[in-house]
This record gives structure tokens, C-alpha cells and sequence, in this order.
């Protein structure tokens, strides 16, 4: 069963995994708007905070059955 916690971990998950995403395309499209660095830090940072989010909620959801 799903609870709140795991909810919002998922919840962030999604989001980290959405600007992981768009950090890829920004860097392949050659111009991003935010500088090269910036985009490299966002998409570095949000790899390992959607899978660890995302076991976090699996972990969380797990321990309730």
C-alpha cells in the first residue's frame, strides 16, 4: 500500500527524472539556456536523486505489507 511518503518520494523522483530529461536535450541541442555547466550539474545531480528517491519509495512502500 502506498503511503504519503512514499507518494512524495515518487513525487520528487518524477520531477528530478523530468529535469534529467530536459537537461539531456538542452546539452544535445548544442545552446543551453543555461550554460553548459549548470545544465552538466542539473542532469549529474538529478540521475542519482531519481533512483534513490525511487528506491526510497519502493523500500517505504514495501515495508507496509
Amino acid at each position: 500500500m502506498m503511503t504519503p511518503k512514499s507518494g512524495v518520494l515518487l513525487l520528487i523522483s518524477c520531477v528530478a527524472a523530468i529535469a534529467g530529461v530536459g537537461s539531456v536535450f538542452e546539452l544535445a541541442s548544442g545552446a543551453p539556456k543555461y550554460g553548459t555547466g549548470l545544465t552538466g550539474v542539473i542532469l549529474a545531480l538529478s540521475i542519482p536523486l531519481v533512483v534513490g528517491a525511487f528506491y526510497a519509495a519502493v523500500k517505504d512502500t514495501d515495508s507496509i505489507s
